[in-house]
């Protein structure tokens, strides 16, 4: 599929997720569509792995008709085959375009001319669909995975129509638009429509305001921090995100190599938690290479007893509020600290938990607020320890302001290291001033992407862009890592010749005087004397 065909088919989907804008908020419809595109997916998914199965039989998987004679023989054995491969199982009866033919009554195949006074009931049937995808995954390695998947999609929400009847009908008309799109899952990569879904999840996270922080980072932040923690590798055992949103983050570290081993993630929003694990598997990501759990991080962490991670990223929430509980000055990933993050600024608490997750060779990069950077107090020991007792920050990255949805605040990226390649130095890098405005939001471009990275890798001091500070440096400093410390933006001004401003100013005196007696002589002419 050509760059071309891949902007139509994210053209056509966020076309049919306007059918439903005006009925509900971007956050709330953003639930139903990405979650029919998923219920879709899944279907042909599983129409072409059975198909594969029964092409010896010369029959295809949607002709089966349940009842039937040796019907039920076909659909169990491709049941235990599906639920082994796939992690799921829909009967034929049960496929998006089975169900839409049914929803469609007697509305024929042009959508432009759909009448919604035609359509067939199908919402009881559609919704128990949907549960019984996850009922078919109970007792099998993949159930965890598929657990209430679609529990954000009330098929019966009056946010959908005031009636029964006029909820059906939406619900019909957008079935029957996704069902004519092809999403060509048997001749192309399936990161064409893990593309559209993302693209769609970014139309939605900049139509919800605020909101959008709690799912989604911007792409090209995305992508400078997966070209970070994947610095001089081409596999990874593994890539972690303790605040995982939607999971773009995780999939974009997955670009920069040939292989991640295996996905970690832990999402506080039980919403959010649900289309993460919908975008992994929409991206190819077989069920049993992610674990991603649903549970507060810093309060509960799910991922204690798993191997330390060789890749670590987050865009944790900006100074987020948490307990700062006094129990956790013993917990292991705190306790050598002597100090808790502020109750009422946890962004450090979110550095002390990855680093206790990163592996000896492993990379992590986290995006923070500016503040993190000069406060004082408890974070500034925790910045001290981190610096002189530990040595592992490797980088300080000072990115633009407003280029995350919501909050126009000024961020950063901080990279720490264990083993560092470079232990006397910290690179800092002022990348706030170079970036692209389209609108309201600061864009970030391709060649602002790669001159972070590539300054970053190779460690390169630029005038006025990037700095390699000594360990001295920063303790003369008290540990203040205030970017504009460090990398002088300042531009000189040309210098003033002040001999020649007074030259200049005594020509235009003489001037003014000569024309001051010209239009005394045009008065005199006109009679006009003062």
């Amino acid at each position: 599929m050509s760059e071309d065909q891949k902007r139509v088919l994210e053209t056509q989907l966020w076309n049919i997720a306007n059918t439903l804008r005006g009925k509900m908020n971007a956050d709330e419809f953003r639930d139903y569509i990405l979650g029919f595109i998923f219920y879709k997916y899944l279907s042909e998914k599983m129409d072409i792995f059975a198909n594969e199965i029964l092409k010896q039989d010369g029959i295809r998987f949607r002709d089966i008709v349940p009842g039937k004679s040796n019907s039920e023989e076909f659909i169990e054995a491709i049941k235990e085959e599906a639920l082994e491969k796939l992690g799921y199982f829909l009967r034929p009866d049960e496929l998006f375009s089975e169900m839409t033919k049914r929803g469609r009554g007697e509305n024929d195949e042009d959508v432009e001319k759909f009448d919604e006074r035609k359509t067939n009931f199908i919402l009881q049937d559609l919704q128990n669909v949907l549960i019984n995808i996850q009922l078919s995954t109970m007792g099998t390695d993949s159930e965890e995975d598929y657990e209430n998947l679609f529990e954000d999609m009330d098929l019966n929400s009056s946010k959908l129509g005031k009636t029964p009847e006029a909820r059906n009908a939406i619900i019909a008309k957008v079935l029957s638009h996704l069902d004519k799109i092809d999403f060509k899952l048997e001749h192309t990569q399936l990161d064409i429509l893990g593309d559209a879904y993302e693209y769609l999840i970014g139309q939605f996270a900049s139509g919800a305001g605020k909101k959008a922080g709690e799912f989604y980072t911007p792409q090209e932040v995305s992508k400078i921090l997966a070209k970070i923690v994947t610095s001089g590798k081409h596999k990874l055992k593994s890539v972690y995100d303790p605040t995982c949103g939607s999971g773009s983050l995780l999939l974009r570290v997955a670009r920069e190599v040939k292989d991640v081993a295996m996905f970690y993630g832990q999402e506080m929003n039980r919403t959010t938690y649900n289309l993460a694990r919908m975008n992994m598997i929409l991206h190819g990501i077989h069920y049993r290479k992610f674990d991603i759990k649903q549970e507060d991080t810093l309060e509960h962490p799910q991922h204690l007893d798993d191997l330390p991670f060789e890749a670590i990223v987050a865009n944790p929430p900006f100074s987020a509020n948490w307990s700062a509980n006094p129990i956790f000055t013993s917990d292991d990933r705190f306790s050598q600290y002597g100090k808790l993050a502020p109750a009422s600024k946890a962004d450090f608490a979110f550095v002390q938990h990855m680093i206790y997750h990163l592996a000896e060779n492993g990379i992590m990069a986290v995006v923070l607020p500016h503040g993190v950077l000069f406060r004082g107090a408890a974070e500034q020991h925790i910045r001290k320890y981190l610096i002189e007792n530990k040595n592992y920050l490797d980088a300080v990255i000072g990115l633009p302001q407003n280029v995350f949805y919501g909050t126009s605040i000024p961020t950063c990226i901080l990279v720490f290291k264990k083993c560092r390649e470079n232990p006397d130095d910290i690179l800092f890098i002022d990348a706030s001033k170079e970036f692209d405005k389209v609108k309201t939001q600061n864009i970030l471009r391709d060649e602002h992407i790669d001159k972070i990275v590539d300054t970053f890798r190779n460690r390169k001091v630029i005038p006025k862009y990037s700095y390699l500070a000594s360990l001295k440096d920063i303790a003369d400093n008290d540990y203040n890592l205030n970017i504009p410390r460090y990398v002088n933006t300042y531009e000189e001004e040309e210098p003033i010749d002040i001999f020649a401003v007074m030259r200049e100013i005594k020509e235009l005196e003489a001037k003014r005087a000569g024309l001051d007696k010209e239009i005394d002589v045009y008065f005199k002419e006109l009679g006009l004397v003062f």
